[in-house]
């Protein structure tokens, strides 16, 4: 069953950026569109903020119990192998 976080955010000139990540099959698929814009841009390799946000995001729901700690694990992984990357 996919798992769906979706988030908006202002960037530093006020546009809004409407973001989406969905685990799916155990990969996650992130998605990003400004406001105005009619196509979404897909990432291979997500932006290190929308990483970090999921994560945070994530957490909250997983105190909650809207979502699993494999979610969480899997995110802390991404995190991991994009910090070595870099």
């Amino acid at each position: 069953m996919p798992s769906q976080h979706i988030w908006t955010e202002k960037d530093q000139h006020g546009e809004k950026r409407e973001v989406r990540a969905t685990k799916f099959g155990g990969a996650w698929r992130f998605q990003s569109k400004a406001a105005g814009e009619t196509e979404w841009t897909y990432y291979d390799f997500p932006l290190l903020q929308d990483l970090l946000r999921l994560k945070e995001i994530v957490a909250r729901k997983y105190q909650r119990r809207r979502a699993s700690i494999e979610d969480v694990i899997s995110i802390e992984k991404l995190l991991e192998e994009q910090g070595s990357n870099e």
